[in-house]
């Protein structure tokens, strides 16, 4: 088997590509190539198998069709700008998060005309798709309407998915991932980036800024969910999912509050004072269109699963990222 993973630089292909290198097999079969591919060069990892390591701009015209023309069998397509970058920046966030995708997908149409060429194709969407006014919990019948440029470069990216299955030219699935969280590693441009700043700086002995107020309500689960996510979409069967084929992840809804008092029960008050609030209004601006939590029945009852408390999230990151020990 052949996999390709574009945007395998970022923190959920990274722990993608090690998730699938210590497990060397995907649906029963032995992955003997893994091609893993970002702008930036990703790093070569310990693989008994062949690595194809692909600095890559999927916006650039002939870069998707270098990549389709070893004709990978899984191809997981992660690369993005994040919101707040895709909202400073209105040229790039298009080019990037939608022209990119839209070649890609051409790439494999043409090929699949020439020779039949079919991969199974997992897009990580996104929960931006939704915007305010919203029920809470969000139903899986409630219709995209973002109100950020990434949530509508994502849902543009969502219908293209779907209607390239429906004529055949891939298997495609869109996963909807909540606001990962714990994030390890340094804050990044996303507006949601203090979610896990507020968690990870305190556990290390940092202070943290938290931007917006307690009663902030929001949806999340953690990187391990994340790569389970992507792993269990590679391997579906597709027949059970049907022609919508974009789906809203399960996660977990909790208040910043209630993400602070399980940091409180985890790792005791001295880690909660290091928790400093400087209001950002444009920040709580936009968190004020982001989805409270989600119903998620689709995706649970096609076997996606996903952290029930935040103890749970934080002790993942415990786990993962310190070695299992504060």
């Amino acid at each position: 088997m052949h996999i390709l993973i574009i945007g395998a630089a970022g923190m959920i292909g990274r722990k993608l590509s090690e998730r699938l290198i210590s497990e060397n097999a995907l649906a029963g079969r032995k992955i003997e190539t893994l091609t893993l591919a970002d702008v930036i060069a990703p790093q070569a990892p310990a693989f008994a198998g062949k690595t194809v390591l692909e600095t890559v701009d999927l916006s650039l015209a002939g870069e998707a069709e270098r990549l389709i023309e070893t004709r990978p069998d899984v191809i997981f397509h992660l690369a993005a700008i994040v919101s707040a970058e895709a909202e400073a920046d209105f040229e790039k966030g298009y080019r990037i998060n939608l022209d990119g995708t839209r070649y890609l997908f051409e790439a494999i149409r043409r090929v699949h005309e020439k020779d039949g060429y079919r991969p199974r194709l997992v897009f990580a969407s996104s929960i931006a798709v939704f915007g305010a006014p919203m029920t809470y919990p969000v139903a899986d019948e409630f219709h995209t309407t973002p109100l950020t440029s990434y949530g509508t470069q994502k849902a543009i990216s969502e219908l293209l998915l779907s209607d390239y299955s429906r004529r055949g030219f891939f298997d495609g699935i869109g996963i909807r991932l909540p606001t990962v969280c714990i994030r390890p590693g340094k804050p990044n441009k996303a507006a949601s980036s203090f979610f896990s700043g507020i968690l990870r700086e305190p556990l290390s002995g940092q202070e943290a800024i938290l931007p917006v107020d307690d009663s902030v309500r929001h949806w999340h689960a953690s990187p391990r969910s994340a790569v389970g996510f992507m792993l269990h979409a590679a391997t579906i069967d597709l027949e059970k999912v049907g022609s919508r084929r974009n789906l809203s992840m399960p996660g977990l809804s909790a208040t910043v509050g209630e993400q602070i008092d399980a940091l409180r029960r985890v790792a005791g008050a001295k880690a909660v004072s290091l928790i400093r609030r400087e209001r950002d209004d444009n920040i709580a601006r936009i968190c004020e269109g982001w989805a409270p939590g989600f119903e998620a029945k689709r995706a649970r009852a096609l076997g996606f699963v996903a952290e029930a408390s935040f103890d749970e999230i934080i002790q993942v990151y415990i786990e993962d990222e310190m070695g299992g020990r504060l």
